[in-house]
């Protein structure tokens, strides 16, 4: 079987992660993978890397039709069965290449909670004929896409997941307490995602300043860049809390020091599913977070984790301070959540995405 996946993002999020997982993983299934991504992009040096196949093209909405017809090219030219297109840019870029001639059947990655667009291309893209599977990463983002075409049979769950050899293994000890100064006995409650409106880190600072009007003694780190850094950066100085929270930009060690954390804190309003979540659950940190999106589906209140309303900061201190001062609940539900991450691997992700081309190809 061969697949090419359209990656069209310059940076490397999440999302960007969950393809190189499964372009990895397919390979033990004989899968052939060929990608299609943007030119200079932190993709194309992942496929530079590992010796993927891959096509540079510019994703620029001014030379779409361009990269158009060169889609078309080598689709055709490599004989690509399958073109599995992971963000809307992509998504965009492939229906062309289709219309254009590409011989390739069509899935598409949604992987976040937003709303598709009313303008008469949206419209067109998402209900296009070509597109035979629509891949939701969470039941919740399955049932807004659903509603939102005119076949709501196209879409399917398949779920995010981690690598857990990685994801709990080699933490970087102490690297947070002692790079940032941070004395024993103060707790490190932490968030790792863009500084980005719909991470709503401004009830994240809500949090901490409720967390440190009632004594708790912690330090609050936000690890991640994006464009609401200043912005954030001002408003915790304007709660009183320049010298407890800690903005680390971007780090690459980031994983590594998620074990570092007596909390993990995730204030998000909108989320697909949230992986940084599995992380957290696979090295057994406690998790807090808002439900919305997919989240409640691997947060499950009182078990694997505690739940919030969204930009609830009164509710989100107060579970903080229960777990922190609760050993027992701490345990419990570090315990059930990395139960829970044991089905949420990489692995599973890659076999159910194959199951679902080998559906489309009508392949055995």
């Amino acid at each position: 079987m061969r697949v090419l996946h359209l990656v069209s993002e310059k940076t490397w999020r999440g999302g960007e992660q969950q393809v190189a997982y499964l372009i990895a993983e397919l390979q033990q299934h004989q899968v052939e993978s060929y990608v299609a991504c943007r030119r200079g992009s932190a993709f194309e040096a992942h496929c530079k890397q590992f010796n993927i196949p891959h096509l540079s093209l510019s994703f620029s909405k001014l030379a779409l039709f361009g990269d158009a017809r060169k889609l078309k090219v080598y689709i055709n030219r490599h004989h690509i069965q399958l073109a599995h297109m992971h963000s809307s840019l992509a998504h965009t870029l492939g229906v062309l290449s289709h219309v254009l001639g590409a011989r390739a059947a069509l899935v598409l990655s949604r992987r976040v909670e937003f709303s598709i667009g009313r303008n008469p291309f949206s419209t067109f893209k998402y209900n296009y004929s070509g597109i035979k599977r629509i891949l939701c990463v969470s039941d919740s983002v399955r049932r807004q896409m659903a509603a939102s075409i005119q076949d709501g049979s196209k879409c399917v769950t398949v779920y995010s997941g981690i690598d857990l050899e990685k994801a709990a293994a080699s933490p970087t000890r102490n690297f947070l307490r002692s790079t940032y100064q941070v004395p024993q006995g103060v707790k490190l409650i932490g968030n790792i995602s863009a500084l980005d409106r719909h991470k709503d880190y401004f009830t994240f600072l809500e949090t901490a300043k409720l967390l440190k009007e009632r004594g708790i003694k912690a330090r609050y780190f936000a690890i991640g860049s994006g464009p609401l850094e200043a912005v954030l950066k001002a408003q915790a100085v304007k709660l009183g809390l320049r010298e407890d929270v800690v903005f680390t930009g971007f780090l690459k060690n980031a994983k590594q020091v998620l074990p570092e954390l007596d909390v993990f804190l995730f204030t998000t309003v909108k989320e697909g599913i949230g992986s940084t979540i599995l992380d957290a659950f696979a090295n057994r940190v406690p998790v807090v977070a808002t439900s919305t999106g997919g989240i409640p589906e691997i947060v499950r209140h009182g078990q694997t984790g505690l739940l919030a309303p969204v930009r609830e900061a009164v509710a989100l201190a107060d579970h903080v301070q229960r777990v922190l001062a609760d050993p027992q609940l701490r345990d419990y539900l570090t315990e059930q959540a990395y139960k829970l991450v044991l089905t949420f691997t990489q692995e599973q992700t890659a076999i159910r995405t194959l199951a679902v081309y080998k559906e489309v190809l009508g392949v055995g």
